[in-house]
């Protein structure tokens, strides 16, 4: 997708159009506030496959947060359609969540994928995987995808 108001010219002397760097920034800023609900269905995804069942206790330790925390965040996961729970319960993903968690998921791996095919250490590739999958285009993961097909 070509970008009004950016040419290789703008590189070169440091700015771009302000039109463009504030759609930049706000694409940046919208990744920012999807990254929780993603990072959270994902999670919730991967505990029920690995133990039946996702808990407020078992987010709460792996994002090393609190259980208020977690459960703020669930009534907004519940409020945007992607999580439903009963008090005392475990939490269920909506079939809205699991289809999110199917493409996070995906994202993820493909980030990696192309980290490791770079020669990124797994832990490195793994931890950085875990920030750029949040705000990596579908262009570029597109791109990723063919330089892995490409290097295997």
């Amino acid at each position: 997708m070509a970008d009004e108001g950016f040419s290789d010219k703008n590189l070169t002397e440091g700015l771009v159009d302000p039109g463009q760097q504030a759609r930049w920034f706000n694409r940046v800023r919208e990744a920012h506030q999807a990254e929780t609900a993603e990072d959270y269905v994902e999670l919730i995804a991967d505990l029920i496959e690995a133990q039946g069942e996702a808990r407020v206790v078992d987010l709460a330790n792996r994002f090393g947060v609190s259980h208020a925390t977690v459960n703020k965040v669930i009534v907004r996961l519940n409020r945007e359609g992607l999580v439903s729970n009963q008090p005392y319960r475990s939490l269920f993903l909506t079939e809205t969540g699991k289809d999110l968690a199917r493409r996070c998921k995906e994202r993820h791996r493909v980030v990696l994928d192309f980290l490791l095919a770079l020669g990124i250490s797994p832990a490195t590739a793994e931890a950085d995987a875990e920030g750029v999958e949040h705000h990596v285009s579908e262009e570029t993961l597109t791109a990723f995808r063919n330089f892995i097909a490409r290097n295997r």
